[in-house]
């Protein structure tokens, strides 16, 4: 019994011990394939963040392994992203923090403080909280977040500099130095850019991003790119990462934005791990345990944010690489994790003459193609097009008040959409289909026979104290424009909920429809419902007589019926149910 516990809280237990040798083959080459792809992304992602460039390998090792340990997808792939890196380096920006040893130890201590949000949302069973942030939503904020990482990258492609406190000053900044542009440095940043564009459209299985990293290597080298005044990387150390616990008093003084971001990193990167998570399980049919992809996000994070590193989340690219790789199990990871502590160790020290615009363009080109996706804001706009321009107020709330200020307006706008849709059931008018006994809505079927003085709704959803109101309105507003109606039919075949505001409202509505000399009658009521109902009292107000099992039997009942009794006369005795 203790063992399958700590298999499941340590699933490298339970799948070591049953580990198919067969198998090694295809996890170490998807391993060393994968640390061929994520090592030079990394580095870019390091510098959006705006962290040492060996910090972005430290999360990378970290995440990999860590994720290897607690995971339970066999195919994920876990370390930085140019999405995380974004909203990191927006913390810092808007936390005024500078100096690069402050602004690692700060971007560590937001990595710290998202992993343990992870872990405490797997204690309480929270996972259900970044089902808050809607796709369209993420898909906005991603592409705005997107456009502000290219905007900050293009000063290094030309050798200039560039001010302002949004993207769009900025961006206007820059087009103001065109004119003081680097020679050199605009060369190799134009070069590096068609390089690694040219890489994905035209042999998109070469890893265009470790073409460019070593072609700008090579060429730093050969033409003594440092000395004609192109700018580079600098000191990248030889080693591994120490366990270091961030500044507390730097978390401290900014506490606010160090919880703003982590609540973003945590709500973008679960549903990236739990959308790529589901994907590979059910194309390779094994189960994924969700809580569990929490625990191991909090982890990975946790591991990161101790070993100096930045926020980690699935890569759906290096996920897809692996999987293509030939990944079976955690053992792939491992290895990724593992190839970059040995380029650490060996390699870290050539990336020192990496220059900056090789760099930028190997940013501009991970941004560009990860997080703008124009496919679905093309699909957004055809099928429903409130949510595409949702998705264009998040890109301009991204580009005009920041990336992280872009999290919070998207988190506002889902609430805000969540609250419409919530306050706004769907409450249809239903009518019958010529020769049957099938009531379905008139406004799709607006040939069907109404009943003569009996009108007949549906509600969609729950009850309750957010659409109580609305279901009232539509009553009243039926009483009052419908001549010589003697009825209503509710038909609560939608409504799988109702709290003790909707029962109540129920009990006004009987009111309303006896003072309006109204019978009101409801159909296909749910057992949960009616129990509700019926510790409230409201059912015998009713009367189980005017409880129908579908909507033709209570049509027909009013249609037999006399006319209903004034509110003082209206029975509170309860006679068995006519059929």
């Amino acid at each position: 019994m203790k063992r399958r516990r700590g298999a499941r809280l340590v699933p490298i237990l339970g799948w070591i011990r049953s580990y198919d040798r067969s198998w090694l083959r295809g996890d170490l080459i998807a391993g060393v394939t994968v640390a061929a792809l994520i090592v030079p992304k990394n580095l870019g992602y390091a510098g959006i963040a705006g962290i040492p460039l060996q910090n972005g390998l430290y999360a990378a090792a970290a995440g990999a392994i860590l994720y290897a340990i607690f995971g339970t997808s066999r195919q994920i792939s876990m370390g930085p992203s140019s999405g995380l890196a974004a909203v990191a380096a927006s913390a810092v920006l808007v936390s005024g923090i500078t100096g690069q040893q402050d602004v690692a130890s700060f971007v560590a201590g937001i990595t710290l403080a998202s992993g343990i949000l992870f872990l405490i949302l797997f204690v309480f069973r929270m996972g259900w909280i970044a089902q808050f942030l809607s796709r369209a939503v993420v898909t906005g904020f991603l592409f705005g977040a997107a456009i502000d990482v290219i905007i900050s990258e293009l000063p290094k492609i030309t050798g200039t500099t560039a001010d302002g406190t949004n993207s769009f000053q900025e961006l206007w900044s820059w087009f103001g130095s065109l004119g003081e542009a680097h020679p050199a440095t605009l060369l190799v940043g134009v070069a590096s850019l068609v390089v690694v564009f040219g890489l994905r459209w035209v042999a998109p299985r070469i890893p265009g991003a470790l073409v460019l990293v070593v072609g700008g290597l090579v060429a730093s080298w050969l033409l003594q790119l440092g000395s004609r005044g192109v700018a580079l990387v600098g000191d990248v150390p030889r080693g591994l990462p120490s366990l270091r616990l961030p500044d507390l008093a730097l978390m401290w003084e900014n506490a606010g934005t160090v919880v703003i971001a982590a609540v973003a990193l945590v709500m973008i990167g679960f549903s990236q791990t739990a959308g790529d998570a589901r994907t590979f399980a059910a194309k390779h049919r094994y189960q994924v345990d969700i809580d569990q992809e929490s625990v191991a996000q909090g982890m990975a994070n946790i591991g990161s944010g101790l070993f100096q590193g930045m926020p980690v989340s699935t890569s759906l690219s290096a996920s897809s690489l692996n999987d293509r790789s030939g990944a079976r199990t955690g053992a792939a990871s491992l290895t990724s994790g593992v190839t970059v502590l040995l380029t650490l160790l060996v390699l870290a020290p050539l990336f020192s003459a990496l220059p900056k615009p090789v760099l930028a363009a190997l940013i501009i080109e991970a941004v560009a193609m990860g997080m703008i996706n124009i496919p679905e804001m093309r699909r957004l706009i055809r099928v429903q097009p409130f949510d595409f321009w949702v998705a264009i107020a998040a890109i301009v709330g991204t580009l005009a008040f920041g990336v992280l200020a872009g999290v919070v307006i998207g988190i506002g706008l889902s609430l805000l959409w969540l609250i419409a849709v919530a306050t706004h059931p769907y409450i249809a008018t239903l009518a019958r289909k010529a020769g049957t006994e099938v009531f379905r809505d008139a406004g799709e079927h607006p040939g069907d026979e109404r009943i003569p003085g009996i009108v007949v709704i549906r509600m969609d959803g729950g009850l309750f104290f957010a659409t109580s109101d609305a279901l009232e309105d539509r009553i009243r507003e039926i009483i009052h424009s419908t001549p010589d109606l003697t009825a209503v039919v509710l038909d609560c075949g939608g409504i799988n909920f109702i709290d003790s505001q909707g029962a109540a409202k129920l009990d006004d509505l009987v009111t309303l429809a006896v003072d309006s000399g109204v019978t009101l009658r409801l159909a296909r009521l749910k057992t949960a419902v009616k129990a509700v109902l019926a510790r409230d009292g409201v059912l015998e107000r009713i009367g189980v007589d005017h409880i129908h099992g579908n909507v033709s039997t209570a049509v027909r009942a009013q249609q037999k019926s006399p006319p209903p009794p004034s509110v003082d006369d209206h029975p509170t005795d309860t006679a068995t149910e006519s059929q």
